[in-house]
């Protein structure tokens, strides 16, 4: 039987692969890979989508694709794992998944055929790594993952408690219902991630879990979801080894202004708050108003601190060289858009916050739903 930590971070991966899908973020599974052995690089095994490296056939729980291809380069695949722990994300975590991407972009670009036949191409793809944690990442592993391009998501931060109860909730009641029944009658966290992405994503993959006593707690999650699904995580890409997740009380907001205005200049301000690591903000210099957060890496917030030049010309260079083009993609039903956000360094505001305020010089605290 799956611990209950465990399928707190299986119920998280489907989640986030249902809100990445706004960002062109798709789903694959073994039937977006038509191709025959020995020219196939995804197949479907006993315990879900495997995918094919160099040296080794890869798990591949959540795996997608995004819809578009930048410009000289390769399609590009995104492995998302999600930590649901009360410890902090480690190396070994960022570790592993710098080894699957590393093999498996080292495919070999052709197979051999049998006896005379010629050697046929075989499809190549950049694959990414993105490591969701839902108490943060030790210093070890942002180092490590800063040199290596893998991705981390803090989801720590308060802008997430909505998202991460709703997960939590859900995966206890799945728990407790699996732990009541025989082991003959016990679902597999396959047939679980199956049942919820019938649900969330469309995808009809058998088998899938069928008690009630499992189903109704994630039938809540997939109608919890959807009651605020015009709102959600975006990934946002700047000039900087890491990617950006951006949440906003009001995401309409910014797609409207986004859509009038797909390139436009903005603010970007950095908070300091009492507890926690800094909070970012994007505001639009023109235009109606809307409100963008994130957060750095501690290890990059902590680069920040530690320079003698001062904390404000440290972050006015982060601003000027790492933030000032960040690039978003946005799917909407079968269009994908593309939003460049463009700041000028002579924008830039550091603001502290005030005794008694959650979050001083911006009004409310911004919150995830």
């Amino acid at each position: 039987m799956v611990r209950l930590q465990t399928l707190r971070g299986y119920l998280l991966e489907e989640v986030l692969a249902w809100l990445l899908r706004s960002s062109g973020y798709r789903l694959l599974t073994e039937k977006d890979d038509p191709a025959r052995p020995p020219w196939k690089v995804l197949e479907k095994r006993k315990h879900g989508l495997v995918v094919r490296g160099r040296g080794a056939w890869h798990q591949a729980d959540s795996l997608g694709e995004f819809q578009y291809v930048p410009p000289f380069s390769l399609p590009i695949r995104l492995f998302a794992e999600a930590k649901f722990t009360r410890l902090k994300a480690g190396l070994p975590t960022v570790r592993n998944g710098h080894g699957v991407v590393h093999d498996l972009n080292e495919n070999v670009v052709t197979t051999w055929g049998n006896g005379s036949a010629p050697h046929r191409p075989r499809t190549r793809y950049r694959y990414s790594y993105a490591i969701f944690s839902t108490s943060g990442f030790t210093q070890d592993a942002q180092e490590f993952a800063l040199a290596h391009q893998i991705s981390l998501i803090d989801l720590s931060l308060p802008d997430f408690k909505p998202l991460c109860d709703l997960v939590r909730v859900a995966a206890k009641s799945v728990y407790d219902a699996t732990k009541s029944m025989p082991p003959s009658q016990q679902p597999t966290v396959y047939e679980i991630r199956n049942y919820l992405r019938r649900h969330l994503l469309n995808l009809w993959d058998e088998p899938a879990a069928d008690a009630p006593s499992v189903t109704g707690p994630l039938d809540r999650l997939a109608a919890g979801l959807r009651r605020r699904s015009s709102l959600g995580l975006v990934l946002a890409f700047p000039a900087a080894p890491f990617v950006l997740g951006l949440v906003s009380k009001n995401l309409n907001a910014f797609l409207r202004h986004a859509r009038e205005q797909p390139t436009h200049a903005v603010r970007i301000r950095r908070s300091h708050r009492a507890v926690g690591h800094p909070l970012w903000l994007i505001e639009p210099r023109e235009g109606p108003a809307y409100r963008l957060t994130f957060s750095l890496p501690e290890q990059v917030e902590a680069w920040i601190l530690d320079q003698e030049e001062g904390i404000r010309s440290r972050t006015h260079w982060m601003t000027r060289n790492l933030l000032s083009a960040i690039t978003m993609y946005w799917v909407d039903e079968d269009h994908t858009h593309t939003f460049q956000l463009h700041y000028s360094s002579d924008e830039f505001r550091e603001v502290s916050e005030r005794p008694g305020s959650s979050f001083s010089d911006f009004g409310e605290t911004p919150n995830f739903f």
